[in-house]
Formats: structure tokens, C-alpha cells, sequence
């Protein structure tokens, strides 16, 4: 990868460490893929990033699910619950494919830019 390509995916990175809603596994891999950077371990934190970027990418489908589950009442209370699953329905009728999350548009930015990282 170029170093342009490094240092915007870099900072991406970073920005998803902070993310309010970037999981524990996922802020893992990305301190683990900001450590390798320019050391023979580069290459395959570079697909274990990737592959925990697909896997925590959220899908809108998937958070009209989640939202209206009882998961996410547990998680978000009954009322933001119902107002995310809202949210999620209205960004799904204006075409999105993912979740909005500060978490989730970092990872969709980044796997963007997919093929220039491998």
C-alpha cells in the first residue's frame, strides 16, 4: 500500500478507536494494525483489520432487526430503541445499505479503500 493510502487509513483508524460505538474486538484489531505498520507483520494485521471491519459492519437490515429485538431494547432502552429502529428504517428508505453509527461509517470509509490496502 502507498503511503497516502497508509496515512489516510491511519488516521480513519484512529478516528474508529475513539467511536463511541467501535466494539471492543474491533478497537483490538485496529491498535494491533496501527502497531504493525512498517514491520514484517503489516501484511496480516492488515487482513485480520479488514476481516473484523467486515464482520462488526453493520448492515441496515440487521439494525432494523437489532433495534426491534429485545437485544435491543437490553441495549439501548425501550424508547431509543424504537427511535433507532425509526432512524434505521428512514435511512434505509433513502438507500442506505449500513448502519450510521460513528463506528459503522469509519469501517464503511475504510473498506472503501479495501483493495488499495491489500
Amino acid at each position: 500500500m502507498n503511503q497516502n493510502v497508509k496515512d489516510d487509513v491511519s488516521q480513519k483508524v484512529k478516528e474508529l478507536i475513539e467511536a463511541p460505538t467501535c466494539c471492543k474486538e474491533l478497537k483490538e484489531a485496529a491498535n494491533h494494525w496501527l502497531n504493525a505498520l512498517g514491520t514484517d507483520q503489516e501484511a496480516a494485521a492488515t487482513k485480520s483489520l479488514i476481516a473484523e471491519l467486515e464482520e462488526d459492519l453493520v448492515t441496515i437490515d440487521g439494525l432494523i432487526a437489532f433495534a426491534g429485538s429485545e437485544g435491543g431494547v437490553q441495549v439501548f432502552g425501550a424508547e431509543k430503541a424504537k427511535e433507532v429502529e425509526a432512524h434505521a428504517r428512514e435511512i434505509e428508505a433513502a438507500g442506505a445499505k449500513y448502519c450510521d453509527c460513528p463506528a459503522c461509517a469509519i469501517v464503511e470509509a475504510i473498506l472503501a479503500r479495501k483493495a488499495e490496502l491489500l
